[in-house]
């Protein structure tokens, strides 16, 4: 297990060599020294046209990144964005983080962040509702990430009981207060992730709030706080629109990505720098690689072949990459039923025999794979014919 002195914060240089973190960048007294000289952020002094232009000049040098994973609470851990980097994605998120836990919680830090070095660029994502406790779970991270990203659009019923996420947009001077808080003191540039408003105009001023305040990059999901159900509701691509144009810094649009056509469509309706996909990386972590799933293949379309590609091969992948990186089982197993849903459906009595399973192992789950297959089954992915060079050299590296 590698570890940073205090932080405890699993890091990993390579598929096999865990190193730690104090050999990497310094120790003792040069480490105390270091932290001490990391307490005043560079862009505290920066104000108007040249905060805006440190931004864009931050975004510039991770490469502009397009695709991108999108925070997943318990879903988008370390080995599940290295399957996404593999096949196409350019950034992404970790799940969102309890900021008071991982202050308090040396176990919650090593379970639920670990990363490495090819796991770049990397927004780490907290919630918070106490501008003070998100700093301090911020400098544990900010030497291992390009973004720390404060959640503001979770809808769920555990962020209204723990006021946090979207339920902050009925508290706004709180929520530029974190932003402030984290803009003035980090050395990484601070990212939001918002919901809108019903209303329009309410969108364009808290955007343009978080951007006073200090946020260096916007991700907008185009639902509002309500519309929780992204099957039911459709994201409101005008609004982020709108956003991208009323504010100055680089904004990521976030909802109806289903494959990429709808990732080239949203780049070009909206104008933003990127797009964010959740749900449907989950069944397709290959997506940013030009794959989609039966589902989202049209029987009129020409052009489609064959992928050469499936779930339980991606689901390999996924379980080898979290043999080198580990995480909790509970995230592997939500995995299982994500990428083998459709598999399970056809074969209902195997996914019975993984429900039964109190604990989990690699080899019950190499098997399990092993058991779908000599079914016969096979569930293709799909591609374009146009992006089959594309898929091949994510396949291959």
């Amino acid at each position: 297990m590698a570890a940073q002195t205090q932080t405890q914060i699993q890091v990993q240089t390579n598929c096999n060599e865990p190193e730690y973190l104090d050999d990497l960048l310094c120790s003792g007294e040069e480490l105390e020294q270091k932290q001490e000289s990391c307490l005043v952020s560079p862009v505290r002094c920066l104000t108007g046209e040249s905060r805006v232009e440190s931004a864009w000049a931050h975004w510039a040098k991770l490469g502009r990144p397009k695709f991108i994973v999108a925070p997943m609470v318990d879903n988008s851990e370390l080995p599940f964005r290295m399957l996404c980097r593999k096949y196409g994605a350019q950034a992404a998120y970790t799940p969102m983080l309890h900021s008071r836990i991982f202050t308090e919680t040396e176990k919650y830090r090593k379970e639920e962040f670990t990363t490495c070095k090819e796991d770049r660029p990397l927004f780490v994502q907290f919630c918070a509702n106490d501008p003070d406790i998100l700093l301090e779970a911020a400098r544990k991270v900010e030497r291992y990430c390009d973004y720390v990203d404060i959640n503001l659009g979770c809808p769920q019923r555990i962020a209204r009981r723990g006021n946090y996420g979207a339920f902050l947009m009925d508290k706004l001077p709180l929520v530029k207060h974190l932003v402030e808080k984290l803009a003035l003191n980090l050395q990484v540039p601070v990212s939001c992730k918002i919901r809108i408003f019903p209303n329009l105009e309410d969108t364009i001023r808290y955007a343009r709030m978080l951007e006073e305040a200090g946020c260096s990059l916007l991700a907008v999901h185009g639902r509002t706080r309500d519309e929780k159900d992204g099957k039911k509701f459709r994201a409101d691509w005008k609004a982020i629109r709108a956003v991208k144009n009323a504010v100055k810094i680089p904004v990521l649009a976030n909802g109806n990505i289903r494959h990429m056509e709808d990732v080239h469509d949203c780049l070009e309706e909206t104008g933003v720098e990127g797009v964010l996909s959740a749900e449907t990386l989950l069944e397709n972590p290959a997506l940013f690689a030009g794959f989609r799933t039966p589902e989202w293949v049209a029987e009129s379309e020409v052009g489609i072949i064959d992928g050469r590609l499936d779930q339980a091969d991606l689901l390999v992948e996924y379980l080898k990459l979290c043999e080198n990186y580990p995480v909790p089982w509970r995230m592997i197993r939500s995995h299982v039923h994500k990428l083998l849903g459709d598999w399970f459906s056809l074969h209902p009595y195997i996914r019975e025999d993984l429900n039964k399973q109190s604990r989990l192992t690699f080899e019950f789950l190499y098997e399990l794979v092993d058991r779908l297959r000599d079914t016969g089954t096979r569930i293709p992915l799909y591609l374009n014919d146009t992006q089959t060079g594309v898929a091949a050299n994510s396949s291959t590296s």
